[in-house]
């Protein structure tokens, strides 16, 4: 019995050995393009108030907050690999933190009082967990 769970523990350790460089690294890529978009998008003068929706940015508000979050659980699977399950305390902090304090939740605040299109951005893209855009029709307000 104790033979029997040793092999499928060793098997679980190879195969998340197997996936933790890849999943870390295409987090960290998916963080990176992220980051140089909005880049780019900030660096043209036609686009001051404008709210980015392209790329990455179409499929979530912050999709460079969600590469970091997922490269934190890659590293998690790296501890996992080594046998410290126990870790899962530091991807669900910075999880939490990414979401509830300092990432999402802090630009979000007051972001629709400074750029009003936002709104609709909201209404039609996942804030954190990428996704397809809702429907892109806009609605008219008589008033």
């Amino acid at each position: 019995m104790v033979d029997a769970l040793a092999h499928v523990l060793h098997g679980l350790r190879r195969t998340v050995r197997l996936r933790q460089r890849p999943a870390v690294a295409g987090q960290t890529l998916l963080e990176s393009i992220a980051d140089t978009q909005l880049a780019a998008f900030k660096s043209k003068p036609d686009n001051q108030g404008r709210v980015m929706n392209d790329g990455l940015w179409r499929y979530t508000r912050h999709p460079n907050y969600f590469g970091e979050c997922c490269v934190w659980w890659g590293f998690y699977l790296f501890a996992v690999a080594a046998g410290g399950w126990w870790s899962m305390i530091s991807p669900l902090l910075m999880t939490f933190l990414l979401l509830r304090v300092s990432g999402v939740a802090l630009l979000e605040k007051d972001i629709v009082e400074r750029r009003p299109a936002y709104r609709q951005y909201i209404e039609q893209t996942n804030a954190f967990i990428p996704g397809i855009p809702r429907s892109s029709q806009k609605v008219v307000i008589q008033g």
